[in-house]
């Protein structure tokens, strides 16, 4: 596992956690249960505390990253797309961030909300619960009506994600070629 520490601090990954071996986990890091981190993923905590709750899932080319005094937190049951950048903001539990968006330091992400592809979420946002985030700068284009039905879906990514994991956690399925 590709783990580094940095001054005084060292990761914290729980033992059920998938860390694809090219992504690079630095510093005051704390990953909870079930969740991954997977191909040339950087989650840097040098300068601040980043947080990543159960069953959270950060897909292939992210960046997390945090500010001095301006820790990440990351919630439970979360799926973070490919490409995104997420730095110095909170995302509440339950959330889709997709493909490519970008959410800045001290934004805060409500609980059960969607960040599409290629939406930029500046400095100091706050997003209400059960939201859907288009654009540059990102707003706020709907509240969901039905927010169990939403929670559902993501949830399924979530659990897609998890079982995609432990496979590649399996003894023997995934191992270098040399």
């Amino acid at each position: 596992m590709p783990l580094y520490a940095f001054k005084a601090h060292t990761p914290r990954i729980h033992p059920s956690v998938f860390v694809a071996p090219s992504a690079q986990i630095i510093g005051n890091v704390r990953i909870g249960r079930d969740s991954s981190v997977w191909f040339q993923t950087v989650i840097r905590g040098d300068l601040d505390a980043i947080t990543i709750g159960e069953k959270t899932n950060i897909q292939d080319l992210c960046m997390c990253h945090a500010d001095e005094g301006i820790p990440l937190t990351i919630g439970h049951g979360i799926t973070i797309g490919h490409r995104s950048v997420i730095h110095g903001c909170t995302i509440g539990d339950g959330c889709l961030v997709g493909m490519g968006a970008v959410i800045m330091n001290q934004a805060v992400i409500g609980e059960g909300s969607v960040i599409a592809a290629g939406a930029v979420v500046l400095e100091n946002t706050v997003i209400p619960p059960h939201s859907l985030v288009t654009g540059s700068p990102g707003k706020v284009k709907k509240t969901y009506d039905n927010p169990e039905q939403l929670a559902e879906s993501i949830r399924a990514m979530s659990d897609s994600y998890l079982e995609s994991a432990r496979s590649f956690l399996s003894p023997g399925s995934f191992y270098e070629i040399k």
